[in-house]
Formats: C-alpha cells, sequence, structure tokens
C-alpha cells in the first residue's frame, strides 16, 4: 500500500538573523524541527522561537530539506 502525500510532515526551522550572519563569526545556526499540516499552512511556515546563538527569541523560517 502506497503512502502518498501525507497532510502533515516534517519541516525545519531555522533562525532568520543566523543564516545572513554566516559569514561572521558564529558559533552555529539554530534550527528546530517541527510538523505542519500542509492543507492548513501551504506557504513556508516562521515562527518566533528562541536562538540560543543570538539570546533572544527570533524569527524561524521553514527551509528546504
Amino acid at each position: 500500500m502506497a503512502k502518498g502525500k501525507d497532510v502533515r510532515i516534517t519541516v525545519i526551522l531555522e533562525c532568520n538573523s543566523c543564516r545572513k550572519d554566516s559569514n561572521k563569526e558564529s558559533p552555529g545556526i539554530s534550527r528546530y524541527i517541527t510538523q505542519k499540516n500542509r492543507h492548513n499552512t501551504p506557504s513556508r511556515l516562521e515562527l518566533r522561537k528562541f536562538c540560543p546563538y543570538c539570546y533572544k527569541h527570533m524569527i524561524h523560517g521553514e527551509i528546504k530539506k
């Protein structure tokens, strides 16, 4: 039995400010793994999460696998 396209998929969220500052001396990039419903949120997911490298809450956006 083929699975096909699932409604709920796993996505990776990455800190937007750490991604922009990747050329500077940054200790790393904050990433979170979560799930989203493909039918309710067809666009890219963006959430405010805590970034341990920036030491504050920043916007984390969905990236491609």
